[in-house]
């Protein structure tokens, strides 16, 4: 163990020098320089240096070798980065491009897609440039597009964030013309297209599981299972993570020793199917960083060696790094290598510490979903401040099915040649699919299935201390003077259980108490969507339901809402209609303007009396009248310009203007209408903040409060800063960074409440 760990200053040095230069690309030629000049220095002193020093020179040198190597893939990227980092795309400039797909389409909560892609020509009039840099790409609907796509677009830009891969995030409006992959990726991209249409009519919600477990594709995946993945702690089942490479590796050790190949033969036989694998699923950085980490694991417990692997582990970081420097500040990154550093020094530990109280392969069973959850927790919580509680177990379930799953999917798309052994494959598949499927669902329906944490370094630091407290307890064996602080650990496991017993209680029974116990509208925190709450003589209203369900329910659990008397579907983007099944079987009458094809169904679901709405319908929510203002009835065309706007209160409750996701032309033809009537005390910004709004709506709006309902980090920018800055002197009160918002009209006017103190420099609210 101490020789592998002399390469973890290699791996740091490399991460380090990525990390830095990526932010601070200016600095990177001069990174490089010092780390060449290091090397020279490094190598003359290890031609000198006795036996002793020689280790540790040598380390020296390969650790500036490594950050001279990844300062230096920066500095070579800048040009072209910077090239189009200079362009002005700011207020919706029109733009062409010309672009090649270097990820997979994902699906997005919107209902729009985005991709990663290289940019080979970007236009805007007569204005071009070449140029080989990253851009991210927006879509309203997703695009018949596959990795290695070549594709012609149009659209608008936006810069992105410093320290992102990306240069631009590019809003498509219209793919002009595109072209198929070829070679290797045509292939691969028939072989999904063949799985995908295989799965069309076999129960639901487990085929849509099939492609997402065998080769990463979501895409058929319900919004009501993708949350329940989340809540449980088994996404990294179908993201082709590390577990899904380590199945298929497994897979082939396990063939070739059937058949009797030695062990170079089968650590051959596991990295060609590991190659094969990752083509199948689309070689994007992701998916050849879950490679190498899952070959790195898979090849140090194979060949029973884990403290090799450790130094393996270190190589392997140091290599992505320097070819992909971009790695070193993404989230996966640093999940993967926590995740495969944690199986290879804390599970056995963790096993053998289990092993006094239970059956061994029980214990390692545990141990291996434990040991990641304990390391990565301290890194998810610095994205979603929360916990899964049940996520260990959750794991353990799925884990038997996990494999067959993976291993007859994978099958099954290779059999796309003869349907009728896909076929076969497929219904296999299913199965294994369904016990997963079933595991989260039941999981994520549990009470409390996922916990509040602290937000931040504090958070991190909790955690992690809680992690090695929990780590102790279970993994040492507690003698002589060992026993006291042993004995210590274990008391305060059981202090954290006890806490996290109460936490149930709290996000249950008690969850009504965690809130102001005064308000009249609520923005829930439900991330890149809307849903807005507003009540009145003990009558509630909904405003869209957000992305997902399970933010919903808590939302409303918190609040003490157990019935909506009135649900508004102001359009049917996924972001505003994904978590209806938190509210089937609950909702009274929903309000609903122009329904695409197929959603009729949604509406079906959710029991109560429909009602499509044009500008005029109105109605009373106990003591306060609500009238729609928008779509005017000829606005028969489903999106964001046929948003149903409502206006409400008045007499009680604040006015209140909620604009869904109008844009800017629509905003000046409500306008036109004469509908509004100023002032609002009210407004909810439209369509998240973006770009494209009327700043002569907001001056005559004229409102007091603003709520702006976004997910932290969205990949959209928004709020975008001129949309913020059309809201005058209105406090703004934002989701992403305060979580739920509860106004209330008191004596002396309008307060605001707000879950987290983040709120925007200059604005004041009162707690």
């Amino acid at each position: 163990m101490r020789t592998s760990l002399r390469l973890v200053p290699v791996a740091a040095a490399g991460w380090g020098a990525a990390a830095l230069c990526i932010v601070l690309p200016q600095i990177s030629a001069l990174v490089a320089g010092l780390a060449a000049l290091a090397v020279l220095t490094g190598c003359v002193l290890l031609a000198r240096a006795g036996q002793r020093m020689r280790r540790g020179a040598l380390v020296a040198v390969l650790a500036a070798t490594v950050a001279g190597g990844a300062a230096g893939a920066v500095a070579t990227a800048a040009p072209a980065r910077e090239a189009v980092a200079a362009w002005d795309v700011a207020g919706g400039r029109a733009l062409r491009a010309a672009v090649t797909v270097s990820g997979k389409v994902v699906p997005t909560a919107s209902g729009g897609a985005r991709a990663d892609a290289v940019l080979r020509e970007l236009r805007a009039g007569e204005r071009a440039i070449a140029t080989g840099a990253p851009v991210r790409l927006l879509f309203d609907e997703p695009p018949d597009l596959e990795l290695g796509s070549a594709a012609a677009i149009e659209g608008t830009a936006f810069h992105a964030d410093a320290g992102d891969r990306a240069v631009l995030v590019f809003r498509v409006t219209r793919v002009v013309a595109a072209s198929d992959p070829s070679g290797v990726l045509g292939v691969a991209a028939w072989l999904r297209a063949r799985m995908l249409a295989g799965i069309e009519g076999m129960p639901q919600p487990a085929a849509g599981l099939i492609p997402g477990l065998a080769v990463g594709d979501t895409g058929a995946v319900t919004g009501e299972l993708d949350a329940a993945m989340k809540d449980a702690s088994l996404t990294h089942l179908t993201a082709v993570s590390g577990a899904n490479c380590a199945i298929v590796v497994a897979a082939g050790f396990w063939a070739a020793s059937l058949i009797g190949l030695g062990r170079g033969m089968r650590v051959a036989t596991g990295a060609v199917l590991l190659a094969g694998f990752v083509l199948l699923v689309t070689p994007e950085p992701s998916v050849v960083r879950a490679a190498v980490m899952a070959g790195t694991a898979m090849l140090a417990l194979l060949l029973g060696r884990p403290g090799a692997g450790i130094g393996v582990l270190c190589l392997s970081v140091a290599l992505l790094t320097v070819f992909d420097p971009w790695l070193a500040l993404e989230v996966g990154f640093a999940l993967s290598v926590a995740a495969t550093a944690a199986l290879l020094t804390l599970a056995r530990p963790l096993a053998r510490g289990m092993a006094r109280w239970m059956p061994g392969p029980l214990a390692l069973a545990i141990a291996v979903p434990l040991s990641a959850q304990l390391v990565c927790g301290p890194i998810i919580v610095l994205i979603a401040p929360q916990l899964s509680t049940y996520g260990v177990v959750a794991n353990l379930l799925a884990a038997p099915a996990a494999a067959p799953a993976t291993v007859i999917g994978v099958l099954a798309c290779l059999a796309a040649p003869s349907p009728p052994v896909q076929t076969v494959l497929l219904w296999l598949a299913w199965v294994p699919a369904a016990w997963i499927a079933g595991t989260a669902t039941v999981t994520a329906e549990l009470p409390a299935a996922r916990l509040p944490w602290w937000e931040g370094g504090a958070g991190v630091l909790a955690l992690t201390l809680t992690g090695a407290v929990t780590a102790v307890a279970i993994a040492v064996r507690a003698r002589g003077r060992a026993r006291r602080p042993v004995l210590l650990a274990r008391g305060a496991v059981g202090v954290l259980a006890g806490c996290v017993l109460g936490a149930v209680v709290l996000g249950t029974v008690a969850a009504p108490a965690t809130v102001a116990g005064r308000w009249q509208i609520a923005a829930c925190d439900v991330g890149q969507g809307d849903a807005v709450v507003l009540r009145s003589g003990g009558r509630t209203m909904l405003v869209d339901t957000g992305p997902e369900p399970e933010p919903l329910a808590g939302c409303l659990r918190r609040l003490g809402v157990d019935r909506i008397d009135v649900l508004v579907l102001t359009h049917f983007d996924l972001d505003h209609v994904g978590g209806v099944s938190a509210v089937e079987g609950r909702v009274d009458l929903v309000v609903h303007g122009p329904v695409p094809p197929g959603e009729e169904r949604l509406l079906a679901r959710l029991g109560g009396a429909a009602r499509q709405v044009h500008a005029g319908a109105s109605g009373t929510l106990g003591d306060e009248p609500w009238r729609v203002l928008w779509p005017a009835a000829r606005e028969e065309t489903p999106g964001n310009d046929a948003s149903v706007v409502v206006e409400i209160g008045g007499r009680g409750l604040p006015r209140t203007l909620l604009l869904g996701d109008l844009g800017a032309d629509a905003q000046r033809r409500l306008l036109a209408t004469g509908a509004l009537a100023p002032p609002y005390e009210v407004v909810k910004l439209a369509h998240h903040g973006s770009a494209d709004q009327e700043p002569r709506l907001y001056r005559e709006v004229a409102a007091s409060v603003a709520l702006v309902t976004v997910g932290a980090g969205n990949d959209y920018g928004h709020p975008r800063a001129e949309a913020l800055a059309m809201l005058g002197r209105a406090a703004i009160a934002r989701t992403d960074l305060q979580g739920m918002v509860l106004i209330d009209r008191g004596d002396d006017g309008l307060t605001w409440w707000r879950e987290r103190d983040d709120r925007p420099t200059g604005r004041r609210g009162r707690r």
